[in-house]
C-alpha cells in the first residue's frame, strides 16, 4: 500500500509556518539556557554560528531539492547520492530519528513550562504525563488532513513569532537595550564550550529540514522549497538573537543556567514582572504545542516514504487505513517513550549526534556524486563536512566528560541503526540507476 499525498496542498505560506513552527519551540525555550551553559555569557554568539553553519547545510538542502523536489526530502537526497544500499537507508532513518528525538524535546519543554506557575520541578512526574498528552493531541490534528495541519501551523506560527517578538522587545526595552554579555562570568569567550554549544544551537535549526519533506505537496516545489528554507533560517536567526539578548539583559549568566529548563519564564519575572511572567508562560505553550504538531506531521511522511522506497520495513500490527496514518501512530508511540525516560539535556544531545553524523552524510555524498548534475559549489560543501564534523568532535568530547553514557547510547544507537538496515537491504550501497523516485 502506497503512501497518499496531496500534491499542491501545501502553500508557501503553509510551508514557512510549518518550518518555523518546527525550529521555534524547543529550540528557544529549552536550549537557550544548555547553550548558555557551555558558551558562557556571550551564549547569543551561539545562535549566530549556529545560523552560519546552519546556512552552509541549507545550500545543499536547498540545491537539491530545487534539482529533484521530492516527499522523500531527506532520503531522495541519500538514495541519489548513494543509491538503494544501506548507507543512504540508515543516514535517513538517523534523521527521522533525530526528528523523533526533537518531538519528545518539545513536548518535555511544554509539560516543564505548563508547570512553572505551580514551581513544581522539571523532575516531576507529571512532565511526562503533560508530554504524552500534548503528543497525542499532536496525532489527533494530524489525522484530520494537510490542511487543517496548514492553517493550524499558520495561525500558531504567527502567533508565537510576534509573541516572542514581543518578549524580547519589551525585555530589551526594560533593562535600556544593554547589549551586554550575561554578567556573572568570565568575559572571555571559552572556545571548546562556544564550539560544543553550536551543535545544540544547530539542532534549534535543523526544523528546516523538515520542508524537504513535503515537496510531493507543496505548490511549485521547484520554486518554493529552497525559498521556504532561506525564508525559515532568516526568521529563526532574527527571532532567537532578539530572544538570547533579552534574557541575558535580564539574567544573570548563572540565573539562565539554573533555570535553564525555563529560562525564559525567568527573564520575563525581572522585565515585567508576574504578568510577562506568565505571558511567557502561555507563549512557551502555544510555541511548543505547533511546533510538535508541525514535526509529527513531517516525520510521518519521511516514515511514509522511507516505506515506499523500501528502505525500511512496515507491518500493519492490525491497524487499517494508509501508511501514512501508521506512521503517525509509531512516532507519536517513540516519542511518547522518549519523553517518559529521557530529560532534556540527554534528548537534545541524542538529537544532536543523530542529525550531525546524517547532515555529513548527506554533503559527502552529494559532493562525491551530485554536485555537478545539480550546479553545487564544492567548496561550500566541503566546508558544511568541515563545520559539522568540528563541532560534532568538540561537543563529543566535552559529553565524554561531563556524561558519558549519553553518548555511549548515541554511539551504540547508531551503530545499531546502520548494522540493521545492512541487514535488511543486504548492500552498503549500489549503483546510482537506482537512486531516482
Amino acid at each position: 500500500m502506497k503512501s497518499d499525498y496531496q500534491a499542491n496542498s501545501i502553500t508557501l505560506i503553509g510551508a514557512i509556518s510549518m518550518g518555523t513552527g518546527v525550529m521555534i519551540g524547543a529550540g528557544i525555550f529549552a536550549l537557550t539556557g544548555q547553550i548558555a551553559e557551555l558558551a558562557g555569557p556571550w551564549f547569543p554568539l551561539s545562535f549566530i554560528a549556529g545560523g552560519i553553519v546552519t546556512g552552509f547545510s541549507a545550500y545543499t538542502y536547498v540545491k537539491m531539492s530545487n534539482a529533484f523536489p521530492s516527499a522523500g526530502g531527506i532520503a531522495m537526497i541519500l538514495q541519489k547520492a548513494y543509491g538503494s544500499g544501506a548507507i543512504a537507508a540508515a543516514a535517513s532513518l538517523l534523521m527521522t530519528l533525530s526528528m523523533v528525538i526533537s518531538e519528545s524535546l518539545v513536548a518535555r519543554t511544554f509539560g516543564t513550562y505548563v508547570l512553572r506557575p505551580f514551581y513544581l520541578s522539571a523532575d516531576s512526574i507529571l512532565v511526562p504525563v503533560l508530554s504524552v498528552g500534548l503528543i497525542v493531541f499532536a496525532y489527533l490534528v494530524n489525522i484530520s488532513g494537510n490542511r487543517s495541519v496548514g492553517l493550524f501551523s499558520i495561525v500558531m506560527a504567527f502567533l508565537k513569532i510576534g509573541g516572542i517578538a514581543i518578549f524580547g522587545i519589551a525585555a530589551l526595552a526594560a533593562s535600556g537595550f544593554t547589549f551586554a554579555p550575561a554578567s556573572g562570568g568570565s568575559e572571555l569567550i571559552p572556545l571548546a564550550g562556544f564550539t560544543a554549544s553550536i551543535a545544540l544551537s544547530i539542532l534549534a535549526f535543523k526544523g528546516f529540514t523538515t520542508i524537504t519533506n513535503s515537496g510531493a505537496e507543496m505548490v511549485d516545489p521547484r520554486r518554493n522549497v529552497g525559498r521556504t528554507i532561506i525564508f525559515s533560517i532568516v526568521i529563526c536567526v532574527v527571532v532567537y538573537l532578539l530572544v538570547a539578548f533579552a534574557v541575558g539583559s535580564s539574567l544573570s549568566l548563572e540565573e539562565i543556567v539554573a533555570a535553564k529548563d525555563y529560562s525564559l519564564a525567568e527573564a520575563a519575572k525581572p522585565a515585567f514582572g508576574p504578568f510577562g511572567f506568565y505571558f511567557t508562560i502561555a507563549l512557551a505553550v502555544v510555541a511548543t504545542a505547533s511546533g510538535l504538531l508541525a514535526s509529527v506531521f513531517a516525520v510521518s511522511r519521511m516514515l511514509a516514504m522511507l516505506t515506499d522506497m523500501e528502505m525500511i520495513p512496515h507491518s500493519h500490527f492490525g491497524m487499517s487505513g494508509p501508511i501514512r496514518e501508521h506512521t503517525l501512530v509509531y512516532t507519536v508511540v517513540f516519542a511518547s517513550v522518549l519523553a517518559v525516560f529521557f530529560d532534556l539535556s540527554r534528548i537534545a544531545s541524542l538529537g544532536a549526534f543523530f542529525y550531525l553524523v546524517m547532515d555529513i552524510l548527506i554533503h559527502w555524498g552529494v559532493f562525491r556524486r551530485l554536485r555537478r548534475e545539480i550546479g553545487a559549489r564544492g567548496w561550500v560543501l566541503i566546508t558544511a563536512i568541515a563545520l559539522d564534523t568540528l563541532v560534532l568532535g568538540v561537543f563529543g568530547t566535552m559529553k565524554l566528560q561531563s556524561d558519558p553514557l549519553i553518548v555511549v547510547i548515541a554511539v551504540v544507537a547508531i551503530a545499531a541503526v546502520f548494522a540493521y538496515e545492512r541487514v535488511f537491504l543486504s548492500r552498503w550501497t549500489t549503483g546510482r540507476e537506482h537512486g531516482g523516485h
